[in-house]
């Protein structure tokens, strides 16, 4: 086994085709093919479920991609600290982020942290929050963002910003009549919802403040899952159903007449959104730096 056979290992998972894993790495496509073969013998597994339309992990395949990532990421790591700063004076933050602070977040601070550190480059996996909290862990990102506290061992969490969840419907007659009474939210278990996907920590935290509102969560008829929050409020405004999602997600639906908002009774304001980085793993000069700028930006 070696970092050539991981690394085209690692593009293909990620990028589900040998020939973009073959363009990638400026390698031939039977060269890659040679160095997955050479790795499926000497671990003696299947890595790939191949079929005419697209390349997918095989069960041994999603465990090895863990490792794998790790080790092609170290390797980088290894580049970046001994090569490219010394050659271009250049660093490399790695940064995984939940759906909110990726999309309504990080904009600003990424501004700020160029105009003040315009030779630091930066990667930007947004994902959901279980897995950003994993990548922390697993000491594959630098830093993460995430609107959820899930593990305490490794992380320390850093909270930034107040956000507010808040419950959204078609902008009906039905709703408008609700909206104009607006005692308390009830209602809700009569409606069809449509939830994030169960990573989510906009998800955990919704099911969390509609139980303190005095919800039964188990009763709601959840009648979807869906990762992509742009999907959800396709579907809310057509009405197939109605969602809890961000405050920040839903502002110009909301300014524009395309959906109501109904606040969720809570104590604390919502939810927190937390910085979140490995507390066992030293940070580097230019990730002490990027956490320099979120304080800075929001007064922490």
């Amino acid at each position: 086994m070696n970092l050539k056979q991981l690394e085209a290992f690692v593009q293909i998972a990620e990028g589900g085709s040998f020939s973009k894993a073959a363009k990638e790495l400026f390698l031939t496509q039977p060269t890659i093919s040679a160095h997955i073969s050479a790795l499926e013998k000497e671990l003696a597994v299947r890595l790939f479920v191949r079929n005419t339309k697209e390349v997918s992990l095989s069960e041994d395949g999603q465990a090895l991609y863990k490792y794998a990532r790790q080790m092609v990421d170290l390797e980088k790591k290894i580049e970046e600290k001994f090569c490219a700063e010394k050659k271009e004076g250049k660093r490399s933050i790695t940064i995984a982020a939940s759906t909110i602070p990726a999309q309504y977040l990080l904009p600003e601070i990424l501004i700020r942290f160029n105009e003040k550190y315009p030779k630091d480059q930066i990667k930007i996996m947004e994902t959901d929050s279980a897995k950003v909290v994993m990548r922390i862990i697993d000491q594959t990102a630098d830093v993460g963002f995430t609107g959820t506290v899930l593990e305490k061992k490794h992380c320390k969490y850093i909270p930034f910003y107040k956000d507010e969840l808040v419950i959204v419907t078609p902008c009906t007659s039905k709703y408008q009549q609700l909206k104009e009474k607006e005692t308390d939210i009830s209602w809700i278990q009569k409606e069809h919802i449509l939830m994030r996907e169960e990573g989510s920590g906009t998800r955990k935290e919704a099911e969390k403040q509609l139980k303190a509102a005095g919800v039964d969560v188990g009763a709601m008829r959840v009648i979807a899952s869906i990762e992509n929050q742009e999907t959800i409020k396709k579907s809310v405004q057509q009405g197939m159903g109605i969602s809890v999602l961000s405050r920040l997600a839903v502002e110009e639906e909301e300014k524009s007449g395309k959906m109501l908002v109904f606040h969720i009774p809570t104590e604390n304001g919502g939810r927190d959104i937390n910085l979140v980085y490995n507390k066992n793993k030293a940070m580097t000069k230019a990730t002490e730096r990027f956490v320099g700028v979120v304080r800075e930006v929001y007064g922490i």
